[in-house]
């Protein structure tokens, strides 16, 4: 049974920092594909940030690039994503997603004065 169990979240002010973490299990964690989704009140679920199998290909969407980075640990499946430089909008629940249609439980981020 496929397990992503989200953490790291929490309440911060505007350009200060984050590390979400998604514990995984249930799969061969080393040979898939892990993405960073979120989802702010009264909007779509949106894809922030990919990672490949292997860790060497990275994507993100273009509202986070240059402050948010995405990466694995394959001996603790684990994926991270590390958030500098936070911002109001950046208020979302976030989620680890994996393929073909598994999500976690979220972790809430809120970035406020």
């Amino acid at each position: 049974e496929v397990d992503l169990v989200e953490s790291g979240g929490g309440s911060v002010q505007p350009g200060g920092s984050l590390r979400l973490s998604c514990a995984a299990s249930g799969f061969t964690f080393s040979s898939t594909t892990m993405k960073w989704y979120r989802q702010a009140p009264g909007k779509e679920r949106e894809l922030v940030a990919t990672i490949t199998s292997a860790g060497r290909i990275t994507n993100y969407a273009n509202s986070v690039k240059g402050r948010f980075t995405i990466s694995r640990d394959n001996f603790k499946d684990t994926v991270y994503l590390q958030m500098n430089s936070l911002k109001p909008e950046d208020t979302a629940v976030y989620y680890c997603f994996v393929g073909p249609g598994y999500w976690g439980q979220g972790t809430q981020v809120t970035v406020s004065s």
